[in-house]
């Protein structure tokens, strides 16, 4: 008398899925063959004198297989069809449809046992009467309480799709909040950049117009790499040590021989991939701070390493430091640190030291 529900086969009110109807079709065949097992039976037990106890179970499994299977059947179908329409009203129709195949179970019964003659003819009725209330209890507690079990585990199953559902859900929406946050922290870099760039192209133009010429092919080199920059999260390293020589480049049109740089990452690191503009941004904040507030200008050095399976890139200079408890949200170190969290979370970070009387930006994060 079980009715099992598959929460993934849950269809709306007033509809079955064609797995649903195949699991009933499936079903109906047991009635028959169990049904034939028990004609098989009682033939048998026609040529046979049984004991007193082989009666008994005989009578047992009589009344158990015409109320049980078709009390199955039913509750399975009333299940699938009512359960969803009718939530606060299926143990009552549970409770019918038990009280419906325990009379007409007990009523075949009864009849079988008087056909095959188990008990003698003008018994049937008393038959009937001692047999039906214990069918009907027995049946009650058993189906209703199988059916109770069966429904709070359907619940539970529904219940937990749904929250993983959610949950699914919800970190998708995290993930194109993320995404969004980091294409506006990245659209806040380009403008910024760009106007730095042309303030350098400007100071040219009077002095020297084919410096100022070269220096617009490397701002249209600069733009382009911007521009798929901000299509993806990532680019490859040696994609943004273009940038950041064509940078340098452009600012040595305006500060000369005050801007000294060197560039020292090894071959094995360049297919790996940063975030884009973030070593720029590091070298970017020595020129600004240290190189055009001194009158002797800066020695920027650029270096990278691999170490214990994390990518480490830095930036020094031999300027007076600062820390980042003085950085803010708009500053362009307060941006890379948010772009940073969005892309490795806690794994990426950024961090200052003063080592040999330099200033060292190091920007680290997961290989």
């Amino acid at each position: 008398m079980t009715c099992i529900i598959d929460p993934t086969e849950a269809q709306p009110s007033g509809s079955r899925s064609p797995q649903i109807t195949a699991i009933i079709r499936k079903q109906l065949w047991i009635v028959p063959s169990v049904a034939l097992l028990c004609l098989v039976l009682l033939l048998t037990i026609g040529r046979t004198k049984l004991s007193e106890s082989g009666i008994e179970l005989v009578v047992t499994f009589i009344y158990a297989a015409l109320i049980s299977l078709p009390s199955a059947v039913l509750l399975t179908k009333v299940a699938h069809r009512y359960s969803e329409r009718f939530p606060r009203f299926i143990i009552v129709l549970n409770a019918l449809v038990l009280l419906g195949t325990a009379t007409c179970g007990t009523f075949v019964g009864a009849w079988l046992l008087l056909w095959i003659g188990i008990i003698p003819h003008g018994r049937y009725w008393m038959e009937i009467r001692s047999a039906y209330p214990i069918s009907v209890v027995i049946s009650l507690m058993v189906g209703l309480g199988i059916t109770s079990v069966e429904t709070l585990r359907y619940k539970l199953q529904v219940t937990t799709l749904e929250l993983r559902t959610r949950q699914v859900e919800q970190e998708r929406a995290y993930k194109l909040l993320a995404e969004a946050r980091l294409s506006s922290l990245e659209s806040r870099i380009h403008p910024h950049f760009l106007f730095n760039t042309l303030n350098s192209i400007a100071a040219l133009i009077p002095s020297d117009p084919q410096r100022a010429e070269d220096t617009v092919g490397k701002l249209a080199s600069l733009l382009r790499f911007s521009l798929s920059a901000n299509q993806s999260g990532l680019v490859l390293l040696s994609q943004e040590l273009k940038i950041v020589r064509d940078y340098l480049e452009i600012e040595r049109t305006r500060f000369g021989s005050r801007l000294r740089y060197e560039i020292a990452v090894p071959d094995e690191l360049t297919e790996v991939s940063v975030p884009p503009l973030a070593l720029q941004s590091l070298v970017e904040n020595a020129v600004k701070h240290v190189v055009a507030q001194r009158n002797q200008g800066a020695s920027i050095r650029i270096h990278g390493a691999r170490v214990a399976g994390r990518v480490m890139l830095a930036v020094s200079d031999d300027g007076p430091g600062f820390t980042l408890a003085a950085i803010t949200p708009e500053h362009g170190l307060g941006n890379l640190i948010a772009r940073l969290e969005l892309l490795f979370g806690t794994a990426g970070q950024l961090e200052v030291a003063r080592e040999n009387d330099r200033t060292i930006v190091r920007l680290s994060f997961p290989a």
